[in-house]
């Protein structure tokens, strides 16, 4: 009898978030699921990892989830950490996280806790996939995101991914009817134009809510806001080694040790 892959499903929106009910119902059918999530929405903490409070994990069981789940205290790469190091029975033989309620295409995924949940597994050379669907909405309907959810999984698993990279997998928010299939691209050059709400208390004291507009400087057809705008499901290889090889051999010409 085969062995069934242990999964570890974690997100960034909290436990009772509809993505990951969503998530967790796919995998499901695939292995054997271990859930640990924030217990609360942690959206935009990056890597923020939890150094000057203590941290808790509570087992909780939510409609039909796995007999192992998991509430933190912490944010996304806490769960993961804690997953790995004092939770699970045995290393995970796969990662997934989300499924994220909006974007993580391009320079979002720089934000995400989503993203750095996976991430923190692909640290700790476990395969790991981030999923975000392309809708901000606490009621988001993710039924269209399961098929790929699922194809992409097992591609993974029968597949693998190379050491160092983890997948960055953007739906978008459309009908399965009419999402035109899966495209692995680059992430595309883009950015926020951010700018400040000010605004004063009844106290006269100031207070600021961040506002933007998100400008896509990239005009290339091979990346992943160009798949999601033209209906396709995009696949970004991420890596977390931010050296950037090519300009080593010139930063050696400068005289650095004068």
């Amino acid at each position: 009898m085969t062995k069934k892959p242990l999964i570890l499903v974690t997100n960034d929106d909290g436990i009772n978030a509809a993505g990951i009910r969503t998530l967790i119902s796919v995998m499901n059918t695939i292995g054997d699921v271990v859930v640990v999530a924030p217990d609360s929405p942690q959206s935009g903490m990056g890597h923020a990892i939890t150094l000057n409070s203590t941290l808790y994990a509570e087992k909780v069981h939510i409609d039909n989830g796995p007999q192992k789940e998991f509430k933190c205290s912490g944010t996304p790469a806490d769960c993961v950490k804690l997953a790995i190091r004092e939770l699970l029975d045995r290393t995970p033989d796969l990662c997934v996280s989300g499924i994220n309620h909006g974007s993580n295409s391009s320079i979002n995924v720089i934000y995400s806790g989503t993203m750095s949940a996976a991430i923190e597994a692909g640290i700790e050379g476990i395969p790991a996939i981030g999923f975000s669907l392309l809708d901000y909405s606490w009621n988001a309907n993710f039924e269209a995101s399961k098929s790929y959810v699922k194809t992409i999984t097992q591609e993974v698993l029968k597949n693998g991914i190379p050491n160092g990279i983890v997948l960055n997998v953007n739906i978008p928010n459309l009908p399965q009817i009419n999402i035109k299939g899966i495209k692995v691209c680059r992430q595309a050059k883009a950015n926020w134009v951010e700018e400040f709400d000010k605004r004063q208390t009844p106290q006269g004291k100031d207070y600021y809510w961040l506002t933007g507009k998100f400008v896509n400087l990239d005009h290339g057809e091979d990346t992943d806001e160009w798949a999601l705008e033209h209906g396709y499901v995009s696949v970004v290889p991420s890596q977390f080694d931010l050296t950037a090889h090519h300009v080593i051999k010139n930063l050696k010409h400068w005289n650095l040790n004068e």
